[in-house]
């Protein structure tokens, strides 16, 4: 038996000595708990049970201890007495819980989500806990690329489903894993993106989705510090953090940022019928918003949501971020229904939150990228006003008018106007800031833009909830054939079409975000949520006969451009709309609006078309983009160019020709719009700075 003493309670979570390893848990209602320590992952029972005496292994809300002789690689868990909740839900001493910081978890060959629900003991069938090195990422070998948000390009991807086929040209071991993004850097370098978002790498519970089908997104948070066990390589539980170091170090190397897709906003612990995995098992009414009768109240639209008001509750997120940017040297991250972290007692919005204020005050998080979705499931929505000025938010309003103008819908042109400006309507009347905002047109929840052009309603049968679930606002629109056709004249609308908004996305003044595959035409058969589909319906695509790899070009050439064009799009750079006559900066830039003829935007309700020219002072326009969603060609005139027009984008012109690596020259004093197309004029000056 190994020598018990008193131990310490910080850190929380176990962590190796030199004696052996301290355990440290908070549960403060509890009236007494066990550590548990096992032999193996498929153990049935503990091979020893240490009861920790309130007197000697109690110090405020937390009870600790330190075990003699354990080492890297334990197996442990808890069992935690006390009164139960209101409504007869809390602690259940007859389920063995995993530590809420616990760095590992194992026993996954034996685990059964239904045998933590109920009365009876879950022994047997329990996840342990694992006892793991809690060390530093090198930053010095691997030092952050720190990209400006003014450079930031975001490409949201899944680490499973990026590199699940066959033909992704990754290793069939290290398919779907960590590593096998890893493998597949070169490609998202050639692409030009800077950052990838990961989709929740949290440790989550596949088991929590339909029967027959597996919870593929991770929005299902199980452990808030474990890398998953699924997208690592063998199942050795100590490889998981060391493959999370490659991973973030190999991108580094190359020059890429990693967020993380990170969910504080509810566990897969569910609701009061749900099962109790760990928190609820430790501090029910700490952790999770309740009403007086031990009702659970829920604004993330799975079963619960997390008190991060309460002081427990936020030393235990700061600390999961602690360790993911510390420990295993992640960039950044991005907060699934961020704005809930807000809310108070009984759900109220707080304008200072504790959570969010400690985490802008927080050194050790100064230097990183931080988003979070402004909205919650409970009609929350706070863009310009989110409370907490060093974390951005998704901009949906952005997306929504991309969509609609080029849907072809009433009283778009004022709205794109809008968002190609900066969103000054949003954000008190001047443009955002650059970090503040991330432009969005797809995410992995809804369409991707091939199925935004194909698809007029979500086809979500597959999900075994009879087409109830999934966003039915899509701003949609399948340009007469509702999905796959072979109508050369729709196929050539459609990819006219995705060139149109990728070309406005990126060409808008703010920080772009890119969603895996539509850089290369990846369709989900018109599903707009496939959270449960572990399969190809949501895999990244790689075949040439599969890809649309002219659109691949495209998309490349596109970022190029707005990478070695930067300041025509910088919103920190003000772009004034006087007139050049009243313009203060013989060199400064500024900006004007047109319609079909100079300086006369049409804003009407009406209005399909909209045409802008950035000008530098007297020296005449150096770049003019024009936008035509309506039915019929149009013909635009061009203001005078500082030095000779190109024509470098052509939506409606052939792959190959829509963007050139040369553009052509252009000498008419206007130009015709196709139908639903773009076209962007650059000035020759400019032109040596784009590289195709």
């Amino acid at each position: 038996m190994s020598a018990i003493l008193r131990g310490r309670p910080w850190p929380l979570g176990s962590t190796i000595t030199a004696q052996g390893v301290n355990f440290s848990v908070a549960a403060p209602k509890a009236n007494r708990v066990e550590l548990l320590i096992f032999s193996c992952s498929d153990a049935p029972s503990p091979d020893q049970v240490i009861d920790l005496d309130s007197q000697t292994h109690r110090s405020g809300d937390y009870w600790h201890v330190e075990v003699q002789g354990l080492k890297a690689g334990c197996l442990y868990g808890y069992r935690v007495f006390g009164p139960l909740a209101p409504g007869g839900h809390g602690f259940q001493p007859a389920k063995v819980l995993l530590d809420p910081c616990t760095r590992g978890i194992d026993g996954w060959s034996v685990y059964r989500r239904e045998m933590a629900t109920g009365a009876s003991p879950n022994t047997d069938s329990c996840l342990k806990s694992v006892v793991c090195e809690r060390n530093t990422f090198d930053f010095d070998a691997h030092p952050r690329p720190r990209h400006s948000w003014q450079q930031t390009v975001i490409y949201e991807l899944h680490v499973g489903g990026f590199t699940r086929r066959s033909d992704s040209g990754v290793a069939q071991e290290r398919r779907g894993t960590l590593l096998g993004v890893i493998d597949k850097i070169p490609y998202l370098k050639d692409l030009g993106v800077t950052t990838i978002e990961l989709l929740p790498v949290q440790a989550f519970d596949p088991e929590d989705a339909p029967p027959g089908r597996d919870n593929a997104w991770g929005y299902s948070p199980l452990n808030w510090f474990t890398p998953h066990q699924g997208y690592i390589c063998g199942d050795d539980p100590l490889e998981a953090r060391t493959q999370m170091r490659e991973l973030v170090a190999a991108c580094h190397d190359a020059g890429l940022e990693v967020l993380l897709d990170v969910v504080y906003n509810h566990t897969t612990e569910g609701n009061r019928n749900g099962p109790t995995l760990s928190w609820r098992g430790f501090g029910d009414q700490i952790y999770y918003h309740q009403t007086s009768k031990g009702d659970y109240l829920d604004v993330s639209g799975c079963g619960n949501s997390i008190a991060a008001h309460q002081p427990l509750s936020r030393t235990l997120i700061l600390e999961s971020l602690r360790c993911w940017a510390i420990e295993l040297g992640v960039d950044g991250f991005r907060f699934d229904l961020g704005i809930e972290l807000s809310r108070g007692e009984g759900l109220k919005p707080l304008e200072q939150p504790p959570l969010l204020e400690a985490m802008e005050a927080d050194p050790l998080l100064s230097d990183l990228k931080m988003v979070s979705e402004p909205w919650d499931c409970g009609g929350l929505y706070r863009l310009n006003d989110f409370p907490a000025q060093r974390i951005g938010t998704w901009n949906g309003r952005f997306r929504d008018a991309l969509r609609g103008f080029w849907k072809g819908d009433d009283n778009s042109t004022w709205a794109l106007g809008q968002r190609l400006r900066g969103s000054p309507d949003l954000y008190e009347g001047k443009p955002v800031s650059l970090g503040r905002s991330v432009n969005l047109l797809t995410a992995h929840d809804g369409f991707t833009l091939k199925d935004l052009v194909s698809f007029n309603g979500k086809h979500n049968l597959a999900n075994g909830e009879d087409n109830r679930d999934g966003e039915n606002h899509n701003i949609s629109w399948n340009h007469g054939v509702e999905g796959p056709t072979s109508d050369p004249a729709v196929m050539a609308l459609r990819r006219r079409q995705q060139r149109n908004m990728l070309s406005t996305l990126l060409l808008a003044r703010g920080v772009p975000m890119l969603l895996m595959g539509d850089e290369v035409g990846r369709s989900q058969g018109g599903n707009n949520n496939t959270w449960c589909q572990d399969t190809p319906l949501s895999w990244m695509i790689w075949s040439d006969e599969s890809c649309d790899t002219d659109l691949f070009t495209y998309v490349k050439r596109l970022l190029a451009v707005r990478r070695q064009l930067g300041d025509l799009f910088n919103p920190e750079i003000a772009h004034s709309e006087k007139s050049k006559r009243l313009s203060r900066d013989p060199e400064g830039l500024w900006r004007q609006w047109h319609g079909v003829e100079l300086g006369k935007p049409d804003w009407a309700s009406w209005s399909h078309c909209l045409a802008l020219s950035v000008h530098k002072g007297n020296d005449g326009a150096v770049l003019w983009a024009g936008f035509n969603a309506y039915f019929k060609a149009m013909h635009f005139d061009l203001p005078v160019a500082a030095s000779p027009w190109h024509r470098l984008i052509d939506t409606a012109l052939p792959p190959g020709q829509d963007l050139p690596e040369h553009p052509d020259h252009w000498t008419p004093s206007g130009i015709p719009l196709e139908s639903r197309s773009l076209v962007v004029m650059v000035a020759e000056e400019c032109l040596h700075s784009v590289a195709l």
